[in-house]
C-alpha cells in the first residue's frame, strides 16, 4: 500500500519543455511514473519525451485522464499554475518551485481547500511511493519497497532518513517532502494520519526541523490517536534564534520554536525522538520489535 500515489496514478508535467521540468521529467519516466503528458502554453501539439504537450491542464486531463499534476514554474507563475490544475480537474497537485510568495500561497491555500483539492509543497523534492511512482526530484536509487512512511520538511534530510530505513530492510512505504516554506500545502499532520490510516505503513518517520509548530501540532494528534510507532529528528539544534537556516519556514520565534523545546513536546507525546539523522534506522528497528 501507499499514500496519495502509486502505479495507477496518471501524471502531467506543468512547464515539460523548460529546463528542469524536461529533466526531472525524463528522470521520472526512467523510473517508472505514468507520465502522460506535459503543458506548456503555447506549445501544445508537440512531442517531447515521447509524450504529447498540451496548452492547457484542461485539455491534458482531458485527453489523457491524469489525475495528478508536477510542476515546475517558476515562482511568478507557480500559483496560477496551481490554479489552473486545480480548475482542470486534477486531484493532487506536486509543486516542486521554490521561492513562491507567502501571499501567493495564503491565496492557493484556500482556493485548494474549497475544491477539495490536495497539494504537496510548495520547495519540496515531491512523493515517491516505490519501486514505479516518483513524483519529484529525489532520487530514486535510493529508495525501496516497504512499510515504514516518511515525511520531511528537509529534502536532503529525507534522504538521509530513506537511505537509513532502506539499509535496515524496513523500505519504504512512500515518501513524502512537504516543504520547507511557511505555508505547505500539506502539513506533516496530515501526512502522519495518512500513514497511521495505511494499513502496510507500520512505523512512520518524521523529519522536521526550527520554527513554527507543524511538528508539534503531529506530535498531539498521535499522542491523541496514534497507533504506530512514530520516530523523529529535529534539524537545527544549533541554530540561533531570529535566524532563518535555509529554509523560509525554519526561523526561531520564540521558546517554542527550537529544536530542543520540539524534542521535549514530542517526547512526552510518546514520539521517539534522536538526536542524530544516524540512528533513525536502527531507532525504528528497535520500536518495531518493541511492539511486536
Amino acid at each position: 500500500m501507499s499514500i496519495l500515489v502509486n502505479h495507477n496514478s496518471r501524471v502531467i508535467v506543468q512547464g515539460i519543455t523548460g529546463h528542469e521540468g524536461s529533466f526531472h521529467a525524463s528522470q521520472m519516466i526512467e523510473y517508472g511514473t505514468c507520465i502522460v503528458g506535459g503543458v506548456t502554453p503555447g506549445k501544445g501539439g508537440l512531442v517531447h519525451l515521447d509524450r504529447p504537450v498540451f496548452n492547457t491542464v484542461s485539455d491534458a486531463v482531458k485527453a489523457t485522464g491524469a489525475d495528478v499534476s508536477v510542476i515546475f514554474v517558476p515562482p511568478p507563475l507557480a500559483a496560477d499554475a496551481i490554479f489552473e490544475a486545480a480548475d482542470g480537474g486534477i486531484k493532487l497537485i506536486v509543486c516542486i518551485t521554490e521561492g513562491i510568495p507567502v501571499k501567493d500561497m495564503i491565496l492557493v491555500k484556500e482556493y485548494l481547500r474549497s475544491r477539495n483539492v490536495r497539494m504537496v509543497g510548495p520547495n519540496c523534492p515531491g512523493i515517491i511511493t516505490p519501486p514505479d511512482t516518483k513524483i519529484g526530484i529525489m532520487p530514486g536509487f535510493i529508495h525501496h519497497p516497504g512499510t515504514i512512511g516518511i515525511v520531511s520538511r528537509s529534502g536532503t534530510l529525507s534522504y538521509e532518513a530513506v537511505d537509513q530505513i532502506t539499509k535496515t530492510g524496513l523500505g519504504q512505504s512512500t515518501m513524502i517532502g512537504v516543504g520547507g516554506d511557511p505555508i505547505p500545502g500539506t502539513t506533516i499532520a496530515e501526512a502522519v494520519r495518512l500513514f497511521m490510516d495505511d494499513p502496510d505503513s507500520e512505523g512512520i518517520v518524521m523529519i522536521g526541523e526550527i520554527g513554527g509548530n507543524m511538528e508539534t501540532d503531529a506530535g498531539y494528534w498521535v499522542k491523541e490517536h496514534g497507533t504506530k510507532p512514530v520516530v523523529s529528528f529535529i534539524a537545527g539544534a544549533t541554530a540561533p534564534k531570529g535566524r532563518t537556516m535555509g529554509h523560509a519556514g525554519a526561523i526561531v520565534g520564540g521558546k517554542s520554536d527550537t529544536a530542543e523545546a520540539k524534542k521535549e513536546i514530542l517526547r512526552g507525546c510518546g514520539i521517539i525522538v534522536v538526536d542524530s539523522p544516524a540512528d533513525i534506522g536502527k531507532a525504528m528497528v528497535l520500536a518495531l520489535r518493541n511492539k511486536g
